[in-house]
């Protein structure tokens, strides 16, 4: 009697012991989560900056980097008052998140999201916020008003990523139907290209595109831009896991492996088609490699990575070189060409190459599942359509309270004088 009396007791204080240890923080996962976080941090206000920046001519490159700096610090402010809440608070109806986290109230400092403290899930959600309303800005810099931007940009984080952000991540329709997006293919890429192209139709294009050589301002800051951004990219996908665990390592290796793949083969093209490889070139495959896996990132294995890095340095080159020709619209820096593009390229590639292997929770027409392709691209038209019907209706509810372009003189003299009253460089 005694041995079972003891019997139980260990049981019951093992099960308590292992109760109260799995509501616990995990340390690992948190120090992990808080690195990622400040990589994707610095892709926003330094690595998207720089790489944008030195794409511009030299009388704009302040106002470019500014546009992706401010994106960053709006996007902060207004996750705190009610972005997050709007994207992860308790669902509504499948379409929103209500306002129980309003102003980051109900979030304790030992609240828990799974094994990491809610508030930093929250923190490092919002590091998605700011990149993806600063993405857009590519498609309409040397044109528009710093005013209408900012304007702008507070209204598409309310009405476009919040709602979308909810539908995929935040227990919305989109992921309720089973649509795989790791780390935000269709969230952050489709939306933000997405909205640039709207955007750089409805703006026009710059008074002298087409006619006169737009030369950038340094190709060697729009590289150091792309290492900064393929550095922080590492926080991006490999962060989404949220634990510092097999996936997320397999999420780093295979946006490694798919970024070295877009470079070499767009450089390649280039070779092939325009007789030089260009330096700009090879950044801007690994970018487009970087934009195909990531909504595949947790789900795929190294080796289907390199198709997606592969098909995305031909996308992305077609994109910039033959589309935007073909149709004659001027997205500035591609936003859509290589964002847009590989990011639909990335999401219907998830549901051919999702390995159960990789991930349990994701299985590809490849591994027997016929469905998760059509649920990808139904996730995919319908971000497509939310964010280009809303944009345009944002476009002109914003150009209301701000002239949209800057006059001819002040496009010719330059957006970094006229806006800011400053030069990025004084030679």
């Amino acid at each position: 009697m005694k041995k079972i009396f003891l019997f139980v007791m260990f049981t019951f204080l093992s099960a308590y012991t292992f109760a109260a240890e799995a509501s616990k923080i995990n340390a690992g996962d948190t120090a992990w989560v808080i690195v990622a976080t400040a990589l994707v941090m610095l892709m926003t206000p330094a690595g998207l900056a720089l790489f944008y920046g030195g794409m511009t001519r030299t009388k704009n490159i302040l106002n470019t980097i500014g546009m992706s700096f401010m994106s960053y610090a709006v996007a902060s402010i207004l996750w705190i008052v009610f972005l997050f809440s709007l994207s992860f608070g308790e669902d509504i109806g499948g379409v929103i998140g209500n306002l129980k986290y309003f102003l980051f109230n109900n979030i304790g400092v030992s609240d828990l999201q799974g094994t990491i403290p809610k508030s930093l899930f929250a923190v490092f959600q919002m590091t998605f916020a700011g990149i993806t309303v600063a993405l857009i800005s590519g498609s309409v810099v040397e044109r528009i008003t710093f005013k209408f931007w900012m304007i702008f940009s507070v209204l598409w984080l309310t009405f476009v990523y919040a709602p979308v952000a909810h539908w995929v991540w935040g227990g919305g329709f989109i992921g309720s139907m089973g649509a795989l997006d790791f780390a935000g293919g269709t969230v952050v890429h489709i939306n933000a290209g997405v909205t640039g192209l709207v955007l750089a139709l409805l703006a026009g294009k710059r008074r002298d595109y087409g006619k006169t050589a737009i030369i950038p301002s340094s190709i060697v800051l729009t590289v150091l831009g792309a290492v900064l951004l393929w550095f922080g990219w590492f926080g991006f996908n490999a962060g989404s896991q949220l634990a510092a665990d097999g996936i997320a390592a397999n999420a780093f290796l295979v946006t490694n492996t798919s970024a070295s793949v877009g470079a070499v083969t767009w450089i390649v093209i280039e070779w092939i088609v325009l007789k030089k490889p260009t330096i700009l070139g090879s950044a801007s495959g690994a970018v487009a490699g970087l934009v195909a896996i990531t909504p595949a990132a947790g789900f795929v294995s190294a080796s289907s990575s390199m198709i997606f890095g592969f098909l995305a340095g031909i996308l992305g080159f077609v994109g910039v070189f033959i589309i935007k020709s073909r149709f004659k619209y001027d997205d500035s820096l591609d936003a859509f060409g290589v964002h847009g593009l590989c990011g639909i390229l990335g999401a219907m590639l998830t549901g051919l190459f999702a390995d159960p292997s990789v991930n349990e929770i994701g299985k590809g027409l490849l591994y027997g599942n016929s469905k998760q392709l059509y649920i990808q691209f139904v996730s995919v038209v319908v971000t497509i359509v939310y964010s280009g019907i809303v944009s345009i209706i944002l476009f002109y509810i914003t150009k209301i309270f701000a002239a949209v372009r800057v006059d001819d003189e002040s496009e010719q003299k330059g957006l970094d004088e006229v806006e800011h009253g400053e030069r990025g460089f004084n030679i």
